[in-house]
Formats: C-alpha cells, structure tokens, sequence
C-alpha cells in the first residue's frame, strides 16, 4: 500500500511500483491515469486504427501489473511501461501484415477525446469546426508518415519528450532520434503544403449557388428597370 504520507502528494515511480507489487489497486489506477495520454498515443503512433491501440495499451498494463517486480528504477516508470506498449504494439502490427490486413485510416472518424473537450470551450461554432478539421487534416498526415518517423514524432512533438526521453523510449541512439525528428518534420510540412496549395486555389470559390443567385438577381432588376422605364437602359450585349 502507498503510505499515507506518500497519498497526501503525488507518489514517485518507486512508491508506486512497490504500491504495485504489493497488488495495490489504487496505485496502479494513479498509474494508468498518469500514463494512458502517451501511452495509447505511442501505441496509436504504431497502429493507426484507435480501436487497436486502445486494445494494445490494455495489453501492455496487464503485463506490466504482472512485471511490475522487473522494474529497478533504473528509468522512468513511463519509459519502462512505453517499452511495454511499444513491444505489444509492434507484435500486433507483425500479425497484422501475416494476416494481411491493412489498416486505413479514416479522416471522418471523431476524435471523442479532443471533441469532448471542445465541447467545453466557450469558442464560436465556426472557429470550433476549423479547428476541428485542422487536426483531422494534420492527423491524417502524421498517420501517413513512416512508423519510424512517426513514432519520433509522437514521442518529441506530440509529448513534447527530450531527445534522450525518446532514445530510452524507443532503445534507438540519440542522433537516431534527432535525424528521424528532423526527417519526420519535413515531410509533414511538405505534405500540408500541398494540402494548402490545393486550398488556395479554390478559396473563395464563386461558381455554383452564389454565382447563380448574382445573376438570377442582376437580371431580374434589369428586367424591372425595362418594364417601368427608368433611364440608363442597359445595351444588350447581344
């Protein structure tokens, strides 16, 4: 059990691994709430599909509450179980490719996490919904990066680790990490950038409704201005 002086603030990774080997539920609750963010963000980062990765990160906590003996301290708590996740998360994407499956990724999906929480704010609909599809749209290319740059990325950008954070994360040397970070940075600016080339050409776009409307309007003034005869009558163009 956690001491009670150690309940009274927040318990350290020591204190909460002994909490756990001595099968204290609420220790390993404070665990889980501390961790779940990067966790399934990490396992997401690997898998793709949110359904997966959520399955994945159960895994990985139900090994580590029966590892929990394993962990010496010699890293963080969050390193130790991101190794876990990042062991879960690989196993299942090689039984996926033996399977043959293929995992797509679907812009349309909601993030219930981010939408709850922009439920909350007070922002004008408009500003909610841009910013709503801004994320779908950045992660929709952060999907499409290579696991290994995507992964880096999660870890550094997403999380906001240090380079050495992430090197014991994900047991790869520290320029490894600074190369991929780097590698992965600018392949999502090159891929938004085409996004909003796309964009710009048709901003502002006048065809269709409004284009009929302006017109359907001009002509029926000018038609009014004929039949009560006003000065200025238009010339016909024909």
């Amino acid at each position: 059990m956690i001491p009670q002086a150690a309940a009274d603030r927040s318990p350290d990774d020591a204190e909460l691994a002994r909490g756990i080997g001595e099968r204290d539920g609420r220790a390993f609750e404070i665990v889980m709430r501390r961790h779940n963010r990067l966790l399934f963000r990490l396992a997401r980062s690997i898998l793709v599909d949110e359904a997966e990765a959520e399955d994945a990160v159960q895994e990985a906590y139900l090994a580590a509450y029966r590892k929990i003996g394993g962990f010496r301290g010699g890293a963080k708590l969050s390193t130790w179980l991101a190794r876990i996740v990042i062991n879960e998360a690989y196993g299942r994407l090689r039984k996926q490719k033996r399977a043959g499956v293929v995992v797509l990724f679907d812009p349309c999906q909601p993030n219930t996490e981010d939408g709850a929480m922009a439920d909350m704010t007070t922002e004008p609909p408009e500003a909610a919904a841009m910013r709503s599809e801004l994320r779908r749209l950045l992660e929709h290319r952060i999907d499409e990066l290579p696991v290994q740059f995507r992964t880096v990325f999660i870890l550094r950008d997403v999380e906001e680790m240090s380079v050495q954070e992430t090197a014991e994360c994900l047991e790869i040397p520290a320029a490894t990490v600074r190369s991929r970070a780097f590698r992965a940075r600018a392949l999502l600016r090159a891929s938004v950038a085409q996004d909003i080339d796309v964009a710009t050409v048709n901003a502002f776009d006048f065809a269709g409704e409004r284009c009929d409307r302006i017109v359907a309007t001009v002509l029926a003034r000018l038609q009014l201005n004929i039949r009560i005869g006003r000065p200025g009558r238009p010339v016909n163009p024909a």
